[in-house]
């Protein structure tokens, strides 16, 4: 398990699970790491839109973001909602908050947060599960291999993820984080959606999102950045 006293450097990224703008964002992070063979750890905030926006974040936002994207990028494998619009989630708190709750050092740390924030992702874009129900989130969580689902299972009972959700939603309200994603590293520098040129064609809901060219090389330039003095692959920690 990852500890406190793992020297390796670390990339904040504030986002929303829902968002899929975060959600490409964290895939060509984690592309990157693997690629470049780094060791980097993702600290997860949450930037919960349906906080922010006090409603849901609407399937008619996200489905032409998809499709925008996944169009780009077919290997993604996203599809739009597939499943029945009754189990469509209606909130993603409780998904982010697990993510939160993950990164206690009994349950798995930082390295078991980021397997579940991946997992959770998958499971909505991909398998199309209600991430909005403790049961799904737990069943995404047992295939976490650096995660005690147990462990999660108190915390959250516990309410520790939704406290620390809340944390992370004051700060962003107070500080100068933009929106989902934000990509922030220990020098201070923040990054907006980075990579992507795009833009809605009328104002949302009645238009379409036209994703112009996505860029994937900001990720391997700030890994380069943060790993220029850090521990390599070869140094395994946590």
């Amino acid at each position: 398990m990852t500890t406190t006293e793992d020297p390796s450097p670390i990339l904040t990224v504030w986002s929303d699970i829902g968002c899929p703008w975060a959600t490409l964002a964290l895939r060509t992070v984690r592309t990157a790491i693997a690629e470049k063979n780094a060791v980097v750890r993702i600290n997860h905030r949450a930037f919960p839109l349906e906080l922010f926006n006090s409603a849901p974040t609407p399937q008619n936002i996200v489905d032409p973001e998809i499709v925008a994207i996944a169009s780009l990028l077919p290997e993604l494998q996203w599809r739009c909602w597939a499943a029945p619009a009754s189990s469509y989630p209606v909130t993603t708190v409780p998904a982010m908050a697990a993510v939160q709750a993950a990164k206690d050092r009994e349950v798995g740390g930082m390295r078991a947060s980021d397997q579940l924030d991946a997992a959770l992702r998958h499971a909505f874009y991909i398998d199309h599960q209600c991430i909005s129900i403790p049961s799904v989130i737990l069943d995404v969580a047992r295939t976490c291999p650096d995660l005690d689902s147990g462990q999660l299972e108190q915390r959250l009972a516990d309410g520790g993820g939704i406290a620390a959700l809340y944390r992370d939603y004051a700060q962003a309200r107070s500080s100068s984080v933009q929106g989902s994603p934000v990509i922030e590293t220990a020098d201070g520098a923040r990054h907006h959606n980075p990579g992507a040129t795009y833009h809605w064609t009328s104002p949302p809901p009645a238009g379409f999102v036209r994703l112009e060219q996505y860029d994937p090389t900001w990720a391997h330039t700030l890994i380069d950045h943060i790993t220029a003095s850090a521990p390599t692959a070869d140094h395994p920690i946590g």
